[in-house]
Order: structure tokens, then C-alpha cells, then sequence
């Protein structure tokens, strides 16, 4: 499966963007899917993930509250609606396809798929 993050841009703290990554392939809606996001100088973190049907979710206790994980599966595609950003926020941000699609992970290494990346810029 091929992914294609896009929606990041430049804003201004307390804004809202909304990122959606588009996934080519048949069985996109079989997949788990999350967000990661990359700091310069920081490691991969975790952001969200959401289950094949996406009736389950799963937050980095960061984001809880503010960011919001969806999908439309007849769209193969993922959505993450974030509010409320923060300068630490900014990051170049990732979707990535787990085939374990009832399970909703946090770590990358349960990740088979990856796009490549749209950058968040949060200014204060």
C-alpha cells in the first residue's frame, strides 16, 4: 500500500490544521492506521492510531483532548484534525498502515507502511 500524507502547513499557535493521508490499494480498510510525528534533533513519537472500522482510538497522552483521529474508509483515506496547536507541535508528521487492523498501536516497529511525511509548523 502506497500513503500520501498531506494538510501541514504554517500557523499560528491555538490554530487548527487538519492532515489526511490517502492510501492507494484495495485493502486500506483492513489496516490500522496511526500518525507519527519527528521533531529535528528528537526521536519518532507516536501521536494517534485508529483501528480498521474506527470505532477504537489511542492518543499520546500529548495530544489527548486536542488532536482527533478519524477515517472514511470508502475514501481510503485517514484523517488527523488537530486543535489547539502548540509551537512543541511542530514536527514533520507521518501516517503510517498497520495490517493488524484491530489492533491500535503506539510504537512505530508495528507499523508496515509508511507515508512520506507533511511538515506541521507552529509558531508562538
Amino acid at each position: 500500500v502506497q500513503l500520501q500524507a498531506s494538510g501541514g502547513g504554517l500557523v499560528q499557535a491555538g490554530g487548527s490544521l487538519r492532515l489526511s493521508c490517502a492510501a492507494s490499494g484495495r485493502t486500506f480498510s483492513s489496516y490500522a492506521m496511526g500518525w507519527f510525528r519527528q521533531a529535528p534533533g528528537k526521536e519518532r513519537e507516536f501521536v494517534a492510531a485508529i483501528n480498521w472500522r474506527g470505532d477504537r482510538t489511542y492518543y499520546a497522552d500529548s495530544v489527548k483532548g486536542r488532536f482527533t483521529i478519524s477515517r472514511d474508509n470508502a475514501k481510503n483515506t485517514v484523517y488527523l484534525q488537530m486543535n489547539s496547536l502548540k509551537p512543541e507541535d511542530t514536527a514533520v508528521y507521518y501516517c503510517a498502515a498497520d495490517i493488524r487492523g484491530t489492533i491500535v498501536a503506539g510504537y512505530s516497529s508495528a507499523y508496515e507502511y509508511w507515508g512520506q511525511g507533511t511538515q506541521v509548523t507552529v509558531s508562538s
